[in-house]
């Protein structure tokens, strides 16, 4: 009997000992992930790339040594032979080379970062594209593209990064041009793209869980040709969303 009580009492100690530990590997595993939440590693270098409503302070691969601005806030941003961000799932296609202006966003406040984009479209430049970004580090990131697909149709398109990127194709656009906005109130965000900077049409909604400081901005991207450029114009950053997050107005 003696024995029996004694194994049950050394049982009973050992779940309770496991039950601790566990809870105390819970405890590290939730502070390291808030931890996560509440910052943002860009690897990139400061810049000072002021306009009238946004202000770049952040470059990635050489970024701020690739634009040109021109009059009434245009920037001329190029990008060099097969320059890309994706993290493609089995590695073949994964690159994260393709250079980014980025400015600071305080993620507890509602943001719209909006563009008119051209890209440089050409019969070798599968996948040439202007670019949006929301941008944590380089395995958490959204990047919204008017882009040149393997057909040679030019589509909007959308890719999200968790380790690992999906792929979005989305409406081929037939005008050299469109407008794109991404827009978050702190619990959602949306992308859309535009033909007139009236009527906007939505191409992916999904959860803000993005830490409280966030990058957002712009990039060229040119993964299999030797280079092309985008024109960006009309590049506003406010603290403010859409109303009406179905519309994009």
């Amino acid at each position: 009997m003696k024995t029996f009580f004694y194994k049950t009492l050394i049982i009973s100690s050992l779940s309770i000992f496991i039950s601790c530990n566990s809870k105390n590997e819970t405890a590290k595993t939730a502070t390291t992930e808030e931890t996560k939440k509440d910052s943002a590693l860009v690897n990139g270098s400061p810049c000072d790339i002021k306009l009238s409503a946004i202000h770049f302070t952040k470059a990635v691969n050489g970024a701020d040594t690739l634009i040109k601005t021109e009059k009434d806030e245009k920037i001329i941003f190029k990008a060099g032979e097969k320059s890309d961000y994706f993290s493609d799932p089995d590695g073949k296609l994964s690159n994260n080379t393709a250079p980014m202006l980025l400015s600071k966003v305080d993620n507890t406040k509602p943001f719209t970062l909006t563009a008119k984009v051209t890209p440089e479209f050409t019969e070798k430049g599968l996948y040439n594209a202007g670019v949006l970004y929301i941008y944590v580090n380089d395995s958490f990131y959204q990047k919204f593209c008017f882009e040149q697909d393997e057909r040679g149709n030019h589509r909007v398109v959308t890719v999200r990064t968790m380790g690992t990127s999906d792929d979005n194709n989305h409406d081929i656009v037939k005008q050299p041009f469109i407008y794109m906005k991404i827009s978050s109130d702190t619990k959602t965000v949306a992308s859309y793209y535009s033909l007139d900077k009236k009527n906007w049409q939505m191409v992916r909604l999904y959860k803000n869980n993005y830490p409280k400081e966030i990058w957002a901005g712009i990039s060229t991207q040119c993964p299999v040709d030797k280079g092309t450029q985008s024109i960006f114009e009309e590049i506003k950053l406010e603290e403010k969303s859409v109303s009406d997050f179905r519309l994009g107005i």
